[in-house]
């Protein structure tokens, strides 16, 4: 009788033993324990909604929820890639949700947020990669909560052709995608996306929009090199991104990307003055910062810096 063989993956077994380095001792969390984040908690779970502070073990959770802060994750909580850094899961999603845009807006009302972030797994399953059921979302909260300002942060909608413009169609005031790492990693952390696709994603839509502000963050700690960071804030400045953000990469687990080093705070500090210096309107550069830390204040920031510019 012959004997079945499995077949062997390298790159998937590396993965899994990749240990999780220790964490200096200026990367904590803060555990803040109040009625706000459990109220927060409550909300989010009554209306059974997905966020990506749960989807994603966000370090700043429970900060972000007892200031009621939470970053809805639309479409789903299972994603059709496999990026080597996210700890979403990945799979074949359920049917879209038609009532979800409903559930988000009245979650936005309960939650009195002034501003949201919306975000969502990306969907190659869909002809559209789900742009427009983006937008309806969009749409219904801006209708529901007409003072609260709107962040997106889409996917790259690679090979979906022009359907990303039916988010920028929707009444948006920043318009958020990551660039995640730097070129030279894309295929080991981000096999699905392509470096030079998503840079393109961001200058369209200024192109589209000038008066929506554009955002995007890079991950460091994943093996890039100096002048590459350097590279990455030049190539996102050319695609005139506003807002820069730059975080270091926590390994979700040992199947994950490893961790190459952590960074120190001084050196975040460094990164952010140099990108100051290439033209950034706003730069949030730390150890914990992620793209929806803090959002509701770095708009406010960039609101009142574009208005010392005009």
């Amino acid at each position: 009788m012959t004997q079945k063989i499995k077949y062997r993956h390298p790159e998937k077994e590396k993965n899994q033993i990749n240990p999780i380095k220790k964490k200096p001792n200026w990367i904590k969390s803060k555990l803040i324990d109040s009625k706000e984040f459990f109220l927060t908690k409550t909300i989010i779970n009554k209306s059974n909604l997905v966020t990506v502070c749960q989807e994603a073990n966000c370090p700043n959770i429970t900060e972000c929820w007892s200031k009621r802060h939470a970053t809805f994750m639309i479409m789903g909580d299972t994603c059709t890639r496999a990026c080597a850094f996210c700890d979403v899961k990945t799979g074949k999603p359920e049917k879209l949700d038609p009532f979800e845009d409903i559930k988000i807006a009245n979650a936005v009302k309960k939650l009195n947020l002034k501003h949201v972030v919306i975000t969502s797994v990306d969907r190659d399953d869909l002809s559209d990669g789900g742009s427009n059921h983006f937008k309806k979302v969009v749409d219904t909260t801006r209708k529901k909560n007409p003072n609260t300002t709107i962040e997106v942060l889409t996917p790259d909608f690679l090979r979906k052709g022009e359907s990303y413009k039916k988010i920028l169609e929707a009444d948006l005031d920043v318009f958020n995608h990551n660039i995640e790492t730097v070129p030279r990693l894309y295929l080991k952390v981000r096999p699905g996306a392509r470096y030079f696709a998503s840079l393109e994603l961001l200058k369209k839509a200024k192109k589209n929009n000038d008066k929506v502000f554009t955002k995007s963050g890079i991950m460091v700690g994943l093996g890039e090199e100096y002048d590459e960071i350097i590279q990455v804030m030049d190539d996102l400045r050319s695609a005139n991104v506003d807002f820069i953000t730059i975080g270091q990469y926590l390994q979700p687990s040992v199947k994950h990307h490893p961790l190459q080093r952590y960074y120190h705070p001084d050196e975040f500090k460094e990164l952010e003055l140099i990108a100051k210096s290439k033209g950034f309107l706003l730069v949030s550069s730390s150890p914990l910062t992620r793209s929806s830390y803090h959002a509701d204040e770095d708009f406010a920031k960039l609101q009142k810096k574009r208005l010392n510019i005009n």
